[in-house]
């Protein structure tokens, strides 16, 4: 490649693990061998890229942020780079910073707010969703400028920096990032480009977001505006990547999702960027998308919000979960349902056929049709699959509390059955050595459909924050790429079309206590992540009866989410660190708006 005379920057879309200082080193090292090979003048990596985000109370550690700052900046490059790691504090009693050092050979200096290889340090410290930043960090009041790096002058934020200006963030911080860098350059500073070091978390739709500000940014500046972001799953937060590089036309240049790699950017000639996918063996490839080109009329709306994009990002919130945790196999109840069937797909896909173990557990309730359908949806994906039926567990235990169960509700003799397949579901885990991960989809979470230390008992929860239309896309999903490859469809027709049924009592179907899961679906939204209370939902149409019922539903089964295993943050507002409702409340909901 013949590159422009103006300059290259290497965007480095990198996958860390969390807390992993020597393992990231030789990631970022890996990332920056390809970027210098490939020509480039300096290279750019992710938010606290050498500690991996979020670290959360690992950064309350002393040693810990000053070990990683000391990682930084020993790494062995040629290539001069500018990395993300917290910096231990500047005054005692302070908090650290999130900030860049920059490394590797240069000519000139760099100037900035601190002395040394220091050239910027994060301003603006969200503290709404799922981002808790002023609990770690001290806030910076000064913007970074990195000058003579690699030959170019860059203006340099990280993550949050880059909102305020383009009003994406929920309440207006006192200074603005974005506006110091432009009144540089109306003061006659040359600035080639500005970088931004992101660990901005994936939800559906919020690349259409990151785009937005980006174009805005670039706009304001008048130069290139260029996003590194993270990639990978870290707990329960996702990270699509899809690092960018943005021109003041509105013209942009995105990286695949899903994927590790380096994003190439040629400043003068957009049309010169490549994309180059890590050659780490370890190397986060769950995506299959290529570089994308986007004119300032196009908005980018295809590269987000699809079930492309909801089935990646679930198996690889499960792959990074094991990987990163060194779990190597993964046990699972198989029901014959359709979130049973769906959550199998997404195991073999994370970890591979020969580590996952499906378990079916009849009882009596159990029909058939759904034996069959597990065994099915077993042998179509290739993992070692058992049967053990429950019925004898299920007889002792009802005699032996046949008089407490006699006094209860007949949901505690419902339950015995679900504990006892969690009870089953975890000897095979502890005996195989495989984590048991739970099927529950967000709807049923949602409404209590879930029973604590039964379907609820497991390490990991891959589909906890998909709704229940949506696990039947994934089907469709799955099966689409089984035929498309000549196997079988995992999910067979019987599985898709019989209606929902936890099969703990005969005859029983979903739909007898809630509404029909379309419906139910949006009702939800409405209220979890579109804001809508009772009267905002009967306003849209939804039935008051039903509204309330549901609403009462997802307050009364408050404590079964607080002890619900973590899983991938999908939506825009997922059960876990960005819904933080009390545990012990009444609520008065009401439909209609009070006047006084």
């Amino acid at each position: 490649m013949r590159w422009s005379v103006l300059g290259v920057v290497s965007l480095l879309q990198m996958d860390p693990k969390v807390g992993d200082l020597s393992g990231n080193s030789l990631r970022i090292q890996g990332l920056l061998e390809q970027a210098r090979s490939a020509g480039g003048q300096v290279a750019v990596s992710t938010e606290l890229a050498i500690c991996g985000y979020p670290p959360r109370d690992l950064l309350l550690e002393s040693d810990f942020v000053k070990s990683a700052m000391e990682a930084a900046l020993t790494l062995p490059t040629a290539l001069p780079a500018l990395i993300g790691t917290p910096l231990p504090p500047d005054e005692p009693r302070q908090r650290p910073a999130n900030g860049v050092v920059r490394v590797g050979s240069s000519s000139g200096t760099i100037t900035g707010h601190a002395e040394g290889h220091v050239v910027g340090k994060k301003q603006l410290l969200p503290t709404y969703d799922v981002f808790d930043e002023a609990r770690y960090f001290e806030p910076s009041n000064r913007t970074g400028l990195a000058r003579s790096c690699g030959g170019l002058t860059l203006g340099v934020t990280i993550c949050e920096d880059a909102w305020q200006s383009a009003g994406k963030t929920p309440s207006s911080y006192q200074q603005d990032p974005i506006e110091h860098i432009a009144e540089w350059g109306r003061q006659g500073v040359e600035i080639h480009a500005t970088v931004n070091l992101s660990a901005s978390p994936f939800h559906t739709q919020k690349f259409q977001t990151r785009l937005e500000v980006a174009r805005h940014v670039a706009a304001v500046l008048q130069h290139p505006f260029l996003l590194a972001n993270q990639v990978g799953g870290n707990d329960d937060l996702l990270f699509d990547g899809r690092s960018l590089a943005v021109w003041p036309s509105g013209r942009a240049v995105v990286a695949p999702a899903w994927q590790e790699g380096v994003l190439m950017v040629d400043l003068d000639k957009p049309e010169n960027c490549q994309w180059m996918a890590s050659t780490q063996t370890n190397a986060l490839c769950k995506g299959e998308g290529t570089l994308v080109h986007l004119e300032p009329s196009e908005d980018g709306s295809q590269l987000d919000g699809s079930t492309d994009d909801l089935a990646y990002a679930v198996i690889t919130g499960l792959s990074d979960y094991c990987r990163k945790s060194g779990i190597n196999g993964i046990v699972l109840g198989l029901s014959g349902g359709i979130d049973s069937a769906v959550a199998a797909c997404v195991a073999v896909h994370a970890v591979g056929a020969e580590n996952v173990s499906g378990l079916a557990m009849p009882s009596r309730f159990s029909s058939q049709h759904s034996i069959d359908d597990a065994a099915h949806t077993a042998h179509a994906l290739g993992l070692s699959y058992a049967v053990h039926p429950i019925g004898g567990m299920h007889d002792a235990v009802e005699h032996e509390l046949a008089s407490v169960l006699a006094k209860g509700h007949a949901v505690a003799g419902e339950n015995v059955q679900a504990r006892l397949r969690g009870l089953t579901v975890m000897a095979y885990s502890n005996a195989l050595g495989r984590m048991a991960v739970t099927t529950g989809n967000k709807s049923e979470i949602a409404q209590g459909y879930c029973t604590l230390y039964g379907d609820m008992a497991g390490g990991y929860a891959p589909l906890a924050d998909v709704y229940k239309m949506e696990v039947y896309a994934l089907a469709e999903w799955f099966n689409a790429r089984a035929s498309a490859r000549g196997a079988t469809p995992p999910v067979n027709e019987s599985t898709l079309t019989k209606p929902p049924s936890a099969e703990l009592a005969p005859n029983q179907q979903d739909d007898d206590t809630l509404p029909p899961y379309d419906v139910l679906d949006n009702m939800l939204r409405a209220h979890i992540e579109d804001g809508h209370d009772a009267h905002g939902m009967v306003a849209l149409g939804f039935d008051e009866a039903a509204v309330l019922d549901v609403l009462q539903r997802l307050e009364r089964n408050e404590h079964k989410r607080w002890q619900m295993p973590p899983g991938p943050r999908v939506s825009s507002r997922a059960f876990g660190q960005g819904w933080r409702r009390p545990l012990a409340s009444h609520h008065q909901w009401r439909t209609q708006e009070e006047h006084r």
